[in-house]
């Protein structure tokens, strides 16, 4: 048996966890802009912070109206919940200053190949994919994990066209610079 407040303090560790993140990201995003960074993809960009966030409400208001029984399967949710975490700061740390909420194209930048970046063009979407699945499901959310699931493709589809467009746009940048660098 879970109490209530067990369940609201679950969801408001996962959405300190997302505002901590924001609070970095804006420091990056400073400094990227400092060094003449250009935002693509802004259209976007509030439809994530909406799904996020009704995302978090929507796990804590039907795992109240269902009850604080969990399901006899959480154990699994939690456990893939908790095998992406270490996904998730090892993306973050690979990039560094680079890393951000929003898609930002620093002229002159390469693109990152470190870390999970090696293996993975989009790490951090693979945890963001099994978290708005995985942790509903603990709570016994399982309309709000199936649906978010739905919605979070859709965006995440957008997203990611828009984020590789990005990264071309740096290689291309990155090419011409060194064409204009070399002696001839």
């Amino acid at each position: 048996m879970l109490s209530e407040a067990v369940l609201v303090l679950a969801v408001a560790l996962v959405g300190g966890q997302r505002l901590l993140e924001l609070v970095l990201a804006r420091r990056n995003e400073r400094r990227a802009r400092a060094r003449g960074a250009v935002e693509r993809g802004r259209g976007h960009y509030p439809f994530i912070v909406a799904l996020h966030t009704l995302w978090l409400v929507s796990t804590l208001v039907e795992s109240l109206l269902r009850g604080p029984e969990l399901p006899v399967f959480w154990p699994v949710p939690l456990a893939l919940f908790l095998l992406v975490q270490p996904l998730r700061y090892w993306a973050l740390f690979s990039l560094g200053e680079s890393w951000n909420t929003k898609i930002l194209v620093v002229p002159g930048a390469k693109p990152v190949r470190r870390g999970p970046y090696r293996y993975l063009n989009h790490p951090n979407y693979v945890v963001v994919v099994v978290e708005i699945l995985a942790f509903p499901l603990i709570l016994g959310a399982w309309v709000t994990g199936l649906v978010f699931t739905v919605l979070n493709a859709a965006v995440l589809y957008v997203r990611i066209r828009e984020e590789n467009r990005a990264l071309a746009e740096v290689a291309v940048s990155g090419q011409q610079e060194l064409k204009v660098d070399k002696p001839e």
